[in-house]
């Protein structure tokens, strides 16, 4: 079961990502697409948060600006 505060991590994912779409312009997926794209994220930013020791929360805003520049380049 997901803890309180990775749900609230997920969240906060989810706004930082569906603004960098509306701020770049691109169309933001749906809700499911969003969610996932999000608890994927914060898995990935916990997973290099123990390695290196940095802040989870600075490396979910770097990975949301990284998803929409992967997007922009297609």
């Amino acid at each position: 079961m997901i803890g309180i505060f990775r749900k609230q991590q997920e969240q906060l994912a989810e706004r930082f990502i569906r603004h960098q779409y509306k701020k770049q312009g691109v169309p933001v997926p749906d809700d499911i697409t969003l969610s996932i794209q999000a608890a994927q994220m914060v898995k990935e930013a916990h997973q290099i948060a123990g390695k290196r020791g940095r802040n989870v929360l600075s490396i979910l805003k770097e990975m949301a600006n990284d998803i929409i520049t992967d997007i922009k380049s297609r």
